[in-house]
């Protein structure tokens, strides 16, 4: 074998010697360094680092924040009301090494964890508190409580819960659609009820109205009679006065007016022109 050909097996023999002895650590990641399969160590920075070939290994597991959306649950109100909770929880590895002893490392097997946690948390606070307290209430101290709650058992998994969320809560379907029918129900009667009392004001208006109506009438015609009372006593005292002034020219505008009367028509009268009555016709033949 040349010295050439050494050199490249010795060069060849160096860079894997290398390779297994460096290792990078991204700031991303978190890494454990085990030696003969027991931690050596676990709170790495980025850069790099050095282990022993063969005798040490690197474990790395996702450093960055990850999230559980679960599909929406069914939990019990205070007052035995079933609601849909649809909610989501965020949550990174805070030490590595527990992590790695508590779920040797398995992300999935720790999300399941977190996740009963988490639900079990929610199931405790739905249970003593009502629907409106729930929807309408102050959310944000109930997921607080929950989240501080939580923690407590998640750091025995070197897990840190970074966020709790509550995206909807809603009824069930068929709850949902009593509901519904019941709200359609109510808007129905409350509807009936304001067009009965709209029905019940507009009979009062016209009732009122009515009574307005025979009221002026009433007060028209006793005006009326007032006047025609007053008129005809007018009339009467100008005639009076007139009468006092010249009775023969009074007397004969009566008869005149009786005449206009009698002999009003085209009815034909045959009679004799005697009497009081007819005294001017027979003047006249005078």
């Amino acid at each position: 074998m040349t010295i050439l050909h050494k050199l490249f097996f010795g060069t060849i023999l160096v860079i894997i010697v290398l390779s297994s002895t460096i290792f990078f650590v991204d700031q991303r990641e978190r890494v454990l360094l085990l030696h003969l399969g027991e931690i050596k160590r676990a709170d790495f920075k980025p850069g790099m680092h050095f282990k022993i070939p063969l005798i040490e290994s690197v474990k790395r597991f996702d450093g960055r924040i990850l999230t559980i959306d679960a599909k929406p649950e069914n939990y019990l109100t205070g007052r035995n009301k079933n609601l849909l909770v649809d909610s989501f929880l965020l949550w990174r590895i805070a030490d590595t090494g527990r992590f790695f002893t508590a779920v040797s490392g398995d992300q999935r097997l720790a999300s399941s964890r977190l996740f009963n946690i988490v639900n079990n948390g929610l199931r405790d606070a739905f249970a003593t508190r009502t629907v409106n307290e729930v929807v309408a209430g102050d959310r944000t101290t109930m997921v607080a409580d929950i989240l501080e709650q939580a923690n407590k058992s998640s750091r025995e998994m070197g897990i840190e819960i970074v966020s709790i969320r509550i995206k909807r809560i809603d009824f069930p379907a068929d709850i949902n659609d009593a509901v519904y029918q019941r709200m359609r129900t109510d808007r129905l009667q409350e509807a009936n009820e304001t067009r009965a009392q709209g029905a019940e004001q507009a009979e009062e208006v016209r009732a009122k109205a009515d009574r307005d109506v025979i009221t002026t009438l009433a007060e028209a015609e006793q005006k009326a009679k007032e006047v025609r009372g007053s008129g005809d006593a007018q009339a009467t005292n100008i005639y009076a006065e007139a009468f006092g002034k010249n009775e023969e020219f009074f007397a004969f505008n009566r008869r005149l007016e009786a005449y206009k009367n009698v002999f009003d028509g085209d009815d034909m009268l045959v009679i004799e022109p005697k009497g009081e009555f007819f005294k001017d016709f027979s003047r006249s033949q005078d």
